[in-house]
């Protein structure tokens, strides 16, 4: 496989959600490739999280497959054991919009205890496994803190660094920076950026426009449970040809 057509590292058929009687995921498919960003964008309500949550089974399709590298790993139409979704959910990591960080734990131990529960590591091991990945992130002279002893931003770093230990294959973002002060977003989104520039295959759900622009390889557009575009920054987020992703846009780019 040449790095100019590289092999799909996730593909996604036909995820379909429902609440009830109101349907939010309406039948979404991607393919995503090995080392690929993709930012996923869209109204609020419109599916956008739900259907990121679902590629790890966090939230379970009512339809659909999900196959990583060519290994069918959930079926909506099979009984998934619980087995199969730790499998999926350790190849698939996940940093969410909240920390979920322990409280009474440092930063080290945060990211250590993950390790040693779902990939059976020893103490020593999983100790040296965070403290790279925190010097990674940058929070190395902060290793040893608490969460109410960080920042926001610092807190994702340490999410992020949690997520990376487990060695997934594809990492989603489900808004990582909405619970966070303006001013520290930058130093989350500088992380994701380098991220990405590493090869790691992302997905994220994101309201920085400029950030998807720069740091994403396409970008998926959903409103209402729906793919409404699928391209290139450029096709998606400067020329849309569809006037739904136009006015949003031009909406959080404050253009009338």
């Amino acid at each position: 496989m040449s790095p100019s057509n590289p092999p799909t590292a996730l593909s996604a058929r036909d995820i379909r959600k429902s609440y009830g009687e109101k349907e939010i995921l309406r039948g979404i498919s991607v393919d995503v490739r090995k080392g690929e960003h993709i930012a996923i964008i869209g109204p609020s309500g419109s599916g956008k999280s739900t259907f990121i949550r679902c590629l790890n089974a966090l939230e379970v399709p009512d339809a659909g497959t999900i196959d990583l590298q060519g290994e069918r790993v959930f079926d909506a139409e099979r009984r998934v054991p619980v087995a199969s979704v730790r499998a999926l959910r350790k190849r698939v990591g996940m940093v969410f919009q909240s920390f979920n960080l322990f409280a009474t734990h440092t930063a080290l131990e945060n990211v250590s205890l993950a390790q040693r529960r779902v990939l059976g590591r020893d103490r020593a091991s999983a100790a040296q496994r965070s403290a790279e990945l925190l010097e990674r992130v940058g929070l190395a002279e902060h290793m040893h803190k608490r969460p109410n002893q960080l920042s926001g931003g610092q807190q994702q770093r340490v999410a992020i660094a949690r997520s990376l230990a487990l060695d997934p294959e594809v990492i989603l973002f489900d808004e990582p920076t909405s619970a966070i002060d303006p001013e520290m977003r930058v130093e989350v989104l500088k992380v994701m950026k380098e991220l990405a520039e590493g090869g790691m295959t992302m997905l994220m759900v994101t309201h920085e426009i400029q950030f998807a622009q720069e740091a994403a390889d396409r970008v998926m557009f959903i409103a209402d449970g729906a793919v409404l575009g699928l391209g290139t920054p450029d096709e998606i987020l400067v020329e849309p040809e569809h006037e739904r992703i136009r006015r949003f846009v031009n909406a959080l780019s404050g253009v009338m």
